[in-house]
């Protein structure tokens, strides 16, 4: 049994239904908050308010170790897309996965994200963007090519976002601070502990298949036919005779036309 299926057998009864819906929810609803808030400083307190900033949680304010969840992704219009592709995605996972391993996946997230901030305060509040990132990045995993319209015209294939992202956060682990290495790392995480095994058995059966592919290049390139004497091959001589001689020893020797009967046997000693 899988250390998923355990956790499945476990925790079933704390799984939370429809978990995306009810992030979703949160978050949509902060975002009708802030339309109808009056003026820039106003709208930012109430994101302060929620975001995860480890020296309020030590000063007594332990709600942002749940609060910074519920963030919406920005406060323009387009946040509202981004909210349902979030629910979308999620509602997806949850379907292929149930909703124990979907709710263990979301977890890790937020508690590596968690460890982050405290690991690192000096990064700034952390916010639920690269939560809903390692979401994106399991749905363009298991959904490669799911088709989303950019701007509602322009179609593309999830994958072809994933890698950008991949790239995005291998150009951050490179050359990047600590601070954003160790959100980076967050995000990716629990993909990794979800997917690694599959990934690394697939790189492995991809170069076997790969090993395979070339030997039998390399072989479909070797003569079938060769003389015993001279190394002629149908390659020299697409419209040479060879012929197996029945008098040499146990008949695997072959000749071509001109050495067929011009040869000594090769008999083995008895």
């Amino acid at each position: 049994m899988s250390w998923q299926d355990q956790i499945e057998r476990r925790f079933r009864r704390l799984a939370i239904p429809n978990l995306t819906g009810f992030l979703a929810g949160f978050q949509g609803a902060l975002w009708l908050l802030l339309q109808v808030i009056p003026g820039r400083v106003g709208q930012d307190s109430i994101l302060e308010a929620f975001k995860l900033i480890p020296e309020k949680v030590t000063d007594g304010e332990v709600w942002r170790l749940a609060t910074f969840v519920f963030l919406p992704p920005g406060n323009g219009i387009l946040e509202i897309f981004c909210i349902y592709l979030f629910w979308l995605m999620g509602t997806a996972l949850e379907g292929h996965w149930g909703t124990v391993r979907y709710n263990f996946y979301v977890l890790i997230s937020v508690l590596a994200t968690i460890a982050a901030a405290f690991l690192l305060p000096d990064g700034g509040p952390a916010t639920n963007m690269f939560i809903g990132s390692s979401v994106f990045l399991a749905f363009a995993y298991l959904f490669p090519n799911f088709t989303i319209s950019i701007y509602f015209f322009l179609p593309i294939r999830i994958k072809w976002l994933a890698l950008l992202t991949w790239l995005g956060y291998a150009f951050v682990l490179i050359s990047g601070d600590w601070s954003r290495r160790a959100f980076v790392l967050a995000s990716i995480g629990n993909f990794l502990l979800f997917f690694g095994r599959d990934i690394f058995q697939s790189v492995r059966f991809g170069k076997r298949t790969m090993e395979a592919a070339f030997q039998r290049v390399a072989e479909a390139g070797k003569p079938f036919h060769n003389c015993a004497i001279c190394g002629l091959t149908e390659h020299d001589e697409p419209h040479e005779d060879f012929r197996i001689c029945s008098k040499c020893d146990a008949g695997t020797f072959e000749y071509c036309s001109q050495h067929l009967r011009n040869h000594e046997h090769r008999v083995q000693e008895s």
